[in-house]
């Protein structure tokens, strides 16, 4: 996992609020509603553009379901790091059963880093990829314990789709399982993106 990636998961442990989302959107009023572009809920100092994506709050919770994941048990994480910010939403995949069949973790971070920004902190474990014509990187770290990550490109910054990956057996899976099926539900996601 990048540095983003480790810095944003480090926040992630520190801050996860585990509010749910529809409270948060109760507290917020009719605001969430009535906009079609949400006020960022955090912003840095930096410069940088705001966050305008929220894994947590833009992805329709009937994508999360089709793709296996619980939308009602998905958890908020507010990341303010001064120089950046990265907005997450854990979820899971509560179909994993050892021996059984396979199951994933899925951690979604929407930051105000560059493209080229991770490529170069990166660059030596990713490569080039397009996601619905859209500029992102598939990282996949044989020294990270079977994770398989995209990074797509945004007109902020980045949305990070890393997914860790429980194996149905005793056995380390080969590499080359790591992603099955990632590269769709990325695609099923890149639409609500900005």
């Amino acid at each position: 996992m990048g540095r983003w990636g480790i810095v944003a998961l480090a926040a992630v442990a520190a801050v996860v609020t585990a509010c749910s989302p529809s409270a948060a959107d109760e507290a917020a009023g009719d605001e969430t509603t009535t906009s079609t572009t949400r006020t960022p809920r955090i912003t840095d100092d930096s410069g940088r553009p705001p966050v305008t994506f929220d894994p947590c709050y833009d992805i329709p919770d009937d994508v999360m379901n089709a793709a296996g994941y619980d939308a009602a048990k998905k958890e908020v994480a507010d990341m303010p790091m001064g120089t950046y910010t990265f907005l997450g939403c854990l979820y899971k995949n509560d179909d994993y059963l050892p021996g059984v069949s396979r199951g994933f973790g899925l951690n979604i971070l929407a930051g105000n880093v560059t493209l080229e920004e991770e490529a170069q902190k990166n660059g030596h474990i990713s490569e080039p990829a397009s996601i619905n014509g859209r500029a992102a990187l598939l990282r996949v770290d044989p020294s990270a314990s079977l994770a398989c990550t995209y990074v797509l490109e945004t007109n902020f910054g980045i949305v990070i789709f890393d997914r860790l990956y429980h194996s149905d057996s005793v056995t380390r899976p080969p590499i080359e399982v790591w992603c099955d099926g990632f590269e769709e539900l990325v695609a099923s996601i890149e639409p609500f993106l900005s």
